[in-house]
């Protein structure tokens, strides 16, 4: 069987678009997803977005990480999902469109930016080892005050498959300050099982975790730099809920193709 595809990235943060509105494809399996994220025998991506049509919305996107495995919610996904869906006249400017944790809100912005509503987070939870909070995908955010000399595929992949986190999986993200409303953050993804370039439901979980730790209450909005670029988050927090949260940050297509599987 032969596919279309589409490569989009946000910021680093590779992805397999495929349009299954007009295909009679239900769903691919674990090792044709795993073929095609395959960097040596594939495209190569951190994971695959499946576009399907909604009944009610303008799309579904269905999210699968690069272990073939059927996935929670993706950030930067979602941001590429909203461009690909523009770029092929699928919906206007602004849509609405499901996804795993449910309805969310795209806007095409100037220069390749993406806006992206997240849902309300309220239930933020510490461990021994950090915060947690789910962002639509689970987070843990690890406060480190040099996360450039940490080895984050290493001590990412310990905490993931620790005994608390083995059977679930977990997302696991290290934080600096860098001053005022900065941060840098770096983070090593389930499924994808390494460091990944950018994340973007980290991104909200490590903007929300800093305003929880009371390092930047005097702002509504905080910058993000990942290895791959910046990431632009701002909310509202009242009566220990955060809302109206969007993030915000270039996605761009890379090249489109036909792969075998």
């Amino acid at each position: 069987m032969e596919l279309i595809f589409d490569k989009y990235h946000g910021l680093g943060n590779d992805f397999v678009i495929i349009d299954g509105r007009s295909l009679n494809l239900q769903q691919l399996n674990q090792n044709q997803i795993k073929k095609i994220c395959n960097r040596n025998f594939g495209v190569g991506a951190d994971g695959l977005i499946l576009i399907k049509d909604h009944l009610k919305l303008d799309f579904e996107m269905i999210y699968y990480n690069s272990d073939g495995l059927l996935s929670s919610m993706c950030g930067n996904g979602a941001r590429c999902s909203v461009a690909f869906a523009y770029e092929k006249n699928i919906c206007s400017e602004k849509m609405v469109f499901m996804a795993y944790d449910g309805p969310h809100e795209g806007f095409i912005l100037a220069d390749s930016n993406i806006k992206l509503s997240f849902n309300d987070i309220s239930n933020i939870k510490e461990n021994e080892y950090g915060i947690y909070i789910d962002s639509g995908s689970p987070h843990l955010l690890i406060f480190d005050k040099n996360i450039e000399e940490l080895n984050v595929k290493e001590l990412g992949s310990s905490i993931r498959h620790s005994k608390k986190f083995l059977k679930e999986g977990i997302n696991v993200n290290f934080i600096e300050h860098i001053n005022k409303n900065r941060f840098k953050l770096r983070t090593y993804e389930r499924g994808v099982e390494d460091e990944t370039l950018s994340c973007g439901s980290g991104a909200v979980a490590a903007a929300i975790s800093v305003h929880y730790k009371g390092l930047a209450n005097n702002y509504s909005e905080i910058l993000i730099q990942t290895l791959g670029g910046s990431l632009k988050v701002d909310f509202k927090f009242e009566k220990e809920k955060y809302f109206k949260i969007y993030l915000s940050g270039k996605a761009q297509k890379v090249f489109s193709g036909i792969i075998s599987i």
